[in-house]
């Protein structure tokens, strides 16, 4: 049967078939494919598209932006002062406000619950741009650069995460390893894998789909991997916690040793970005002076080298999104 999420919202790829997910990446290659070709798009025409953001952004927003002007519509930018939702207005009202006045309504922001309010109360689509819990637009960019440069299908791939493996990348990358059928594997200490509650769903769904889902703290598991993943050690929100966080997870810093353990001089490198590689931010100088880093989650050497497409996988944040938005609000 032919796929359609007309009017569906975007808030986990649990909720989300693995047909889904392959027709999102397929739309997501179509549009690049076109927007590389220099054509002009009109598939959200006449659409009118609304950001709310309690978190900054760089990728999220631009991706976002550009997609809907990309394709013809019109969009707002509302920061977490631009409104009075949570503050003189409940989130339930300001849904049902916004829902009048837009097509779509995307949230980047900290409670996986207020994307979920959101969705049950504006009346139209409502996409997931970053949650404390989930993080569902990365993953398909993530997948479409892995379906892009490693010559194997997704069901195929041996993908490791390395890091904080129960924050929002790292759950989301196990929700949409285990949708697709991948072998997965977190490492990460113990105390840092997801709650065992969504381990065991996500076991559930790969007995489904053929995925294994696999936890360690044994760094020589890269072996054969195709894919090494990684995130910031510390979250937005908890900034405090850098002292515990190096402690915790500087023997998963993803290092050419590392890299070299895989076996597989093509392995992938990827990154959801920003990542602190080298010296030249405020925060990795900040952590340089106070711990004696040079870089953090992934070196700068791994992070420059042929392995590292995280500026492909950058981009590849907009054709997504694009893609998400196209089929929940576009004129298909």
């Amino acid at each position: 049967m032919p796929v359609s999420l007309k009017g569906r919202s975007f808030l986990t790829l649990k909720h989300f078939t693995p047909e889904e997910i392959n027709y999102l990446l397929d739309l997501s290659a179509d549009l690049k494919a076109k927007k590389r070709a220099g054509i002009k798009g009109n598939l959200l025409e006449g659409k009118n598209v609304v950001l709310l953001f309690e978190k900054t952004s760089t990728r999220t927003r631009c991706a976002f932006e550009v997609g809907v002007l990309d394709e013809g519509g019109h969009v707002t930018f509302l920061g977490s002062g631009d409104s009075q939702m949570g503050k003189k207005e409940s989130i339930e009202d300001t849904a049902k406000v916004l829902g009048r006045f837009y097509d779509g309504i995307e949230f980047r922001g900290f409670k996986q619950e207020t994307v979920e309010i959101l969705a049950a109360n504006a009346g139209v689509p409502v996409w997931n741009g970053l949650t404390d819990l989930y993080h569902p637009t990365q993953i398909l960019a993530d997948f479409l650069t892995i379906k892009e440069h490693v010559a194997k299908p997704l069901n195929k791939v041996k993908f490791v995460y390395a890091g904080d493996a129960r924050n929002n990348m790292g759950n989301s990358l196990m929700i949409g390893a285990a949708k697709m059928g991948m072998e997965f594997w977190g490492l990460a200490p113990k105390e840092l894998w997801p709650a065992e509650e969504l381990v065991a769903e996500m076991k559930e769904v790969a007995k489904e789909t053929g995925a294994s889902i696999n936890f360690s703290e044994n760094i020589d598991d890269v072996k054969n991997a195709d894919v090494i993943y990684t995130d910031v050690w510390v979250s937005m929100g908890e900034e405090a916690m850098f002292e515990e966080r190096i402690k915790q997870l500087k023997p998963y810093q993803v290092n050419m040793d590392m890299i070299k353990k895989t076996e597989n001089p093509d392995v992938l490198f990827l990154h959801c970005l920003p990542a602190f590689h080298d010296l030249n931010t405020t925060v990795g100088k900040d952590i340089y002076e106070k711990f004696g880093l040079e870089s953090m989650e992934v070196t700068d050497e791994v992070f420059r080298s042929r392995h590292s497409k995280v500026f492909d996988e950058a981009e590849n944040r907009m054709h997504t999104i694009k893609a998400v938005m196209v089929a929940t609000i576009g004129n298909l």
